[in-house]
């Protein structure tokens, strides 16, 4: 199964700017591209810092303002030390949060949650940077036509980890949305088939219809029918949804 990296989805023509570019100029580059951020560069093209909108509006907000405070927090201070900013460098967020280009596009999108960050900047192993990935580029992994997803978890799902139990298996993807119908031997083989769709890079969820002779997870046995005998019907096995889990 392929996976998806920040270097298959990043923007590589990447605009930045040097330490010393004003504030003025900062101003222009990010409405005239229409960004909410951009990377700052040294000499060397190596990523020392990020100015945002939000670090720019700090000369806004402040404005006029009281002078500092004694007891004033430590970020109340660093935000009135950017309303005070001239250059790129007085005015960064530093030091940047950076992707790489092998970073899986998942673990990206959890770094630009756990940050409230909107764009990454991609750095290579001597941290020159290289690229750009936005929310919008993470999310072009679910332009994927559902023949490459269906593709994909049979060839790198169905056939490898459910062995003869993938030929009583039928997928279907619709709009990204899989469903597994069939029946494979044992229940854990039909929560492995499950949780790897899941994994397969433009799914949107999984449906699964899958019935199973044993569950292996409960050590019952072989289902039996119902009756004076038998240990009591199993819950139904369908449909389960992975939406959301």
């Amino acid at each position: 199964m392929r996976t998806w990296n920040v270097g298959d989805v990043m923007t590589q023509a990447v605009v930045s700017v040097g330490e010393d570019t004003s504030y003025r100029e900062v101003v222009d580059v990010l409405i005239g591209h229409r960004f909410s951020a951009v990377p700052v560069v040294d000499g060397s093209q190596r990523v020392v810092g990020v100015v945002s909108e939000a670090d720019l509006l700090r000369k806004i907000e402040y404005a006029g303002a009281a002078k500092r405070r004694m007891f004033e927090s430590r970020r109340r201070r660093g935000e009135r030390d950017k309303a005070n900013g001239r250059t790129a460098a007085e005015l960064m967020s530093a030091p940047a949060v950076v992707a790489a280009p092998g970073m899986l596009v998942t673990a990206a999108a959890r770094l630009m949650e756990a940050e409230a960050v909107k764009r990454l900047p991609v750095v290579d192993g001597q941290g020159r940077l290289v690229g750009v990935v936005s929310r919008g580029d993470l999310l072009k992994v679910h332009q994927r036509l559902d023949s490459e997803i269906l593709a994909d978890i049979e060839k790198a799902v169905l056939e490898p980890f459910l062995a003869e139990d993938a030929r009583a298996v039928t997928t279907q993807v619709v709009d990204g949305v899989v469903t597994l119908t069939g029946k494979v031997e044992r229940r854990s083989s039909s929560e492995i088939a499950i949780r790897l769709a899941r994994q397969v890079a433009g799914v949107v969820e999984v449906n699964s219809w899958l019935d199973y002779d044993f569950d292996d997870r409960e050590f019952r046995g072989p289902r039996q029918p119902f009756g004076a005998d038998s240990p009591g019907p199993r819950p139904p096995f369908g449909p389960e949804s992975t939406a959301g889990r």
